[in-house]
């Protein structure tokens, strides 16, 4: 199709002035490239919605691709979902340009089509909607968020009738739908709340949400103890209102909030990525700790779905807790409380995805409970949680890496808030026992075994290059040991002893006799997961590639009785990886 083609049809359905008037510009101008860049793929939506950069054009995030979206969604959901039009859709915003506006624009597609509409008023954290969907009993739900993305980013977030982030066949199904309805058949979003099908359960959702949070909380640890002081950092986003009023339902002193990051911006002033996890995001809640006399750092990302912690050394420094201690953190406590609930641990179960610390596998192992990991992500988590609740078990905590966190049954999905109410309860009961949550992780390691992740990337903008790179680690070289087929059978002077690899064309997983099948999902990208040993570390290495960025990321862990030899290995695999596996100086990749 020619790029003029595709220039006419945006100035033709296009109802918005000011990205029409962009890309006719750019047209008059003649400046191709950025048309080539703009309008010759269009944004794809898969399990995550939509996530891109607010600009004109096929390939960007806009009024007429929120409509046709919408559009797509609707048609699909009235096909496939019973008592779709009485039963909603729940739509919510975040604080990001843009958002506001492309949920009233979503709902008024809705609305259109005769189907209720549960619009939530002002800024909420995204946890709210899924919470939302399953407390009405809709249909579906859509967050306008971007999450941590940059300033320029936005996006359109979909929850299915089961409140958990949508999976295949839905995917797939809600894209072909999108491509069905393209002509917009509304142009804008007018007063939706006007209408008599469009409602504002806000209120209604927050006290229950808040009602739900606060049964995590024990206030009588607080009793006549010394408070911890906590410094908090929203990043910008919209968490303060909702954990302020969360500690004080639940009895803590409030929080010293980081007040260059406090207030909901756009624009993300103070930080290049609003993600706590970014190496310097957490420099200005550090200093506030620091001047306040803080033992502990508390951090959200912009929408609040994620969460991170770091806490004062006795020299005075402060040291970030990762995503992976803090889900062993949090396994433990749940774990605890499980213990004291009397209920049977063989029904207890416990979800993290596979590129996540092997730390809680360990752990499920010691105590007698059930350890499932899953592809990465929480639609496949929260869809994991459901099916074991089906099965009979209960599963009151999942985690990724990537500082995501689930607790309870009622929202399956990560929950920033509810994971620093959580840190703050073992913090302060710790604390009431003398102790820290770095030396509550450090006993863990003395019970369960010392783990340490080394995770990263290399950049490669050359797609048929990686092809090739993983090509040939499934064909690296003529074996003796049969279970390895044609992989590597040694990396770093560890002998590999089990491989899965989770490409679609190249399932296989060698702990798996006589088929070798995969026992989880295949995924489109590249995945490839090698588990070495040598007589006192054991690693756990998965490469895989970025859907959404020029990567290949790698997930590195070691486990060992001595943290010194754990520490000593890592940086080995990660050079053999380099200079043999991946072959970067050959292949021109970048590694941070």
């Amino acid at each position: 199709m020619s790029l003029e083609h595709l220039v006419r049809e945006w100035l033709r359905l296009d109802p918005n002035e000011k990205t029409r008037r962009e890309v006719q510009m750019l047209w008059d101008t003649q400046n191709i490239d950025e048309l080539e860049k703009r309008m010759r793929t269009r944004i794809e939506f898969g399990t995550a919605g939509l996530r891109g950069k607010m600009e004109a054009g096929w390939a960007r995030m806009n009024n007429l691709i929120i409509i046709q979206t919408s559009q797509g969604l609707c048609a699909y959901l009235l096909k496939n979902v019973a008592d779709a039009r009485s039963r909603g859709i729940v739509i919510g915003h975040d604080h990001r340009h843009n958002s506001a506006d492309w949920a009233r624009l979503t709902a008024a597609v809705f609305l259109s089509n005769k189907i209720k509409v549960f619009l939530l008023r002002g800024l909420v954290h995204t946890p709210l909607v899924p919470f939302s969907v399953k407390r009405l009993n809709a249909a579906c739900g859509v967050m306008i968020t971007a999450s941590h993305n940059p300033k320029d980013d936005n996006g359109f977030k979909v929850y299915w009738e089961n409140a958990v982030q949508i999976i295949g066949p839905h995917d797939t199904g809600i894209a072909q739908a999108i491509l069905d309805h393209l002509e917009p058949r509304v142009q804008h979003g007018p007063d939706v709340y006007a209408s008599s099908l469009c409602c504002d359960p806000t209120d209604e959702m927050k006290v229950s949400y808040f009602t739900l949070i606060h049964g995590m909380a024990n206030p009588r640890l607080r009793v006549d103890l010394t408070p911890i002081k906590f410094v908090n950092t929203s990043m910008h986003g919209v968490s303060d209102a909702f954990l302020s009023e969360v500690f004080e339902r639940a009895g803590f002193k409030p929080y010293v909030a980081v007040e260059e990051q406090k207030v909901p911006d756009p624009n993300f002033p103070t930080v290049r990525f609003p993600n706590p996890e970014e190496k310097g995001a957490l420099e200005c809640a550090i200093s506030t700790a620091i001047r306040a006399g803080a033992e502990y750092v508390l951090a959200q990302d912009p929408d609040s779905d994620r969460f991170s912690a770091a806490e004062r050394a006795s020299d005075g420094r402060f040291t970030t807790f990762t995503g992976d201690q803090l889900g062993a953190l949090f396994a433990s406590y749940v774990l605890a409380r499980y213990k004291e609930s009397g209920k049977p641990l063989d029904k207890l179960v416990m979800v993290a995805s596979t590129v996540s610390s092997k730390m809680v596998e360990a752990m499920a192992l010691r105590e007698g409970f059930k350890f499932v990991d899953c592809l990465t992500g929480f639609k496949f988590i929260g869809n994991t949680a459901l099916d074991l609740e089906r099965a009979g078990y209960e599963v009151p905590f999942g985690y990724e890496e990537a500082i995501g966190f689930m607790f309870g049954s009622e929202i399956r999905d990560k929950d920033g808030i509810a994971a620093t109410l959580m840190f703050a309860e073992m913090a302060t009961e710790l604390h009431s026992q003398g102790s820290t949550v770095q030396s509550y992780l450090n006993g863990l390691h003395e019970k369960y075994g010392y783990f340490e992740t080394k995770n990263s990337y290399f950049v490669c903008l050359d797609t048929v290059k990686i092809d090739k790179i993983f090509g040939r680690l499934r064909n690296f070289e003529e074996t003796l040991y049969p279970f390895t087929k044609r992989y590597p059978h040694s990396i770093a002077q560890l002998t590999v002893v089990s491989i899965i690899d989770l490409t679609v064309g190249h399932g296989y997983d060698s702990t798996n006799p006589p088929t070798y099948a995969p026992r989880l999902p295949l995924s489109s990208g590249h995945m490839i997961q090698f588990r070495a040993k040598s007589a006192d570390v054991t690693i756990v290495l998965t490469i895989r590639t970025s859907g959404t960025e020029p990567k290949i990321k790698y997930y590195l862990e070691g486990c060992g009785s001595d943290p010194e030899q754990v520490s000593a290995v890592l940086p080995r695999v990660v050079e053999h990886l380099a200079s043999e596996w991946m072959k970067a100086s050959e292949n021109d990749l970048s590694h941070p």
